[in-house]
C-alpha cells in the first residue's frame, strides 16, 4: 500500500518526458546539428511509446526538425528561452500526495554555480503557465535539487550521493542531517541510502547518482563496475559496489545487485567523458538506453538491463553526441508521471 505522500519510481506508469532542445545559444552551437540528430532520436522512440514535451525558443524550428519523423500527434511544446538542455535537473520532480501529483520546483544553480542557469530555473513555471500541467505545483526554490542525483524506489527508499548532495555551492549552509530531514519530509521516504564512493572523470555534476547506480523494481540496483585494475576508477568503484553491498531495504534485505558494464575510455579534444550506461531512460514498455559505438559494451548492457527489465523492450540510441557535454541520455529527459501533462492539445504540423 502506498503512503499518502510518495516519490514514484520511474517505472511507474507515465504521462510523458520532457525534452528542452538544444539550439544556436546553447553549448551545442558548435555542434548543433550533431546533437540535434541525436535529440531527433529521442523524440522519435519517446513519441511511439507516449506523450513528449519539447521545450524550446523557438518552436518552429524544432518542428521543422522533427515533422517529418517523429509523431506529432504525442507531441506539445513550450516556447521560453532555455540555457541548456539537461532537462533531468531543471525539470520538476513529482510527488503522488493523497492520490494527487504534484510538481515540486526545486532550484536549478547549474550544478554548483558552474554554468548559466537563470532561463533554465524558470522553465517549470514557465510550464505551469502555459497550462500544459495539470498537476498542483510547489515553489520549492529555496532548496537546490537536481533530479539526476536522486533515485526512488516509489516505496519510501531514496537512493544518493554524498558528494553531490553535500556539495557547498547547492546547499552549503545545511547540514546532512538537515538535508536528509528536508528530503524526508518532501519525499514521504523512510530512509535515505547515501552513496559516499563513485565518480565518473569528466563528470561536472559531482557524481549524480544517474552516472553511477540505479533502483530498480524487485528491490533491484543497477550500477556501473569496473573490472580494470589500471582504470583510474578502479579503487572508487570497488569502493562504491562493497557499500552498495552493505545496505539494506527497510525490511533488512540485501538488495540485489546486477553490475553494468563500464563504457571503454572514451575520449574527445584531449579530455576523458564520462561514457555510462548507467544513464538510460525509463518509458512505460520501453527502456531506451545510451550507446557509444563500442559494440561488445553496448550488447552487454543492453543484456544487463533485460535481466533488470524482463518485460521490457530495450532500445539503444547512439550518444556520442551527448557525452561531448558530459551527458548522456537520462540526463536530457524528465519523466512526469500519470495525470502530469496533459492529453488535450495535439500538436498541429
Amino acid at each position: 500500500m502506498k503512503s499518502s505522500l510518495y516519490l514514484p519510481a520511474e517505472w511507474e506508469k507515465q504521462s510523458g518526458i520532457q525534452l528542452t532542445w538544444p539550439h544556436s545559444g546553447t553549448d551545442w552551437a558548435h555542434m548543433l546539428k550533431e546533437v540535434q540528430s541525436c535529440f531527433i532520436e529521442i523524440a522519435y522512440e519517446i513519441a511511439k511509446q507516449e506523450l513528449l514535451l519539447i521545450v524550446a525558443p523557438n518552436i518552429d524550428e524544432v518542428k521543422s526538425q522533427i515533422g517529418q519523423k517523429v509523431n506529432m500527434n504525442n507531441v506539445r511544446f513550450i516556447e521560453c528561452e532555455t540555457n541548456d538542455t539537461w532537462a533531468r535537473d531543471h525539470g520538476a520532480i513529482t510527488i503522488i500526495e493523497n492520490g494527487v501529483p504534484k510538481l515540486l520546483d526545486f532550484k536549478f544553480n547549474g550544478w554548483g554555480l558552474k554554468f548559466a542557469s537563470n532561463y533554465d530555473n524558470l522553465i517549470t513555471t514557465e510550464c505551469y503557465k502555459q497550462n500544459v500541467f495539470e498537476a498542483d505545483y510547489a515553489n520549492r526554490l529555496n532548496f537546490v535539487l537536481e533530479g539526476g542525483s536522486i533515485e526512488s524506489d516509489g516505496k519510501g527508499t531514496l537512493l544518493t550521493t554524498s558528494r553531490c548532495l553535500l556539495s557547498p555551492n547547492r546547499n552549503g549552509e545545511w547540514k546532512k542531517q538537515q538535508i536528509e530531514s528536508y528530503l524526508k519530509k518532501s519525499f514521504g521516504l523512510q530512509q535515505i541510502l547515501w552513496l559516499d564512493y563513485g565518480y565518473l572523470a569528466g563528470d561536472d555534476t559531482d557524481s549524480h547518482i544517474d552516472t553511477l547506480a540505479r533502483m530498480c523494481p524487485n528491490d533491484t540496483i543497477l550500477y556501473v563496475k569496473c573490472t580494470d585494475e589500471n582504470d583510474e576508477h578502479y579503487k572508487e568503484l570497488c569502493k562504491m559496489e562493497e557499500q552498495l553491498k552493505s545496505f539494506r531495504t527497510p525490511e533488512g534485505h540485501p538488495y540485489r545487485l546486477i553490475p553494468l558494464p563500464m563504457a571503454d575510455t572514451y575520449w574527445f579534444d584531449s579530455e576523458r567523458l564520462p561514457a555510462t550506461y548507467a544513464n538510460f531512460l525509463i518509458l512505460n514498455n520501453v527502456i531506451l538506453y545510451p550507446t557509444y559505438n563500442q559494440p561488445k559494451n553496448d550488447i552487454k548492457a543492453a543484456s544487463v538491463l533485460q535481466e533488470a527489465f524482463p518485460e521490457y523492450k530495450i532500445t539503444g540510441i547512439d550518444c556520442q553526441a551527448l557525452i561531448k557535454q558530459h551527458g548522456s541520455l537520462h540526463c536530457v529527459t524528465m519523466q512526469y508521471p500519470e495525470k502530469v501533462i496533459k492529453h488535450d492539445k495535439p500538436c498541429q504540423k
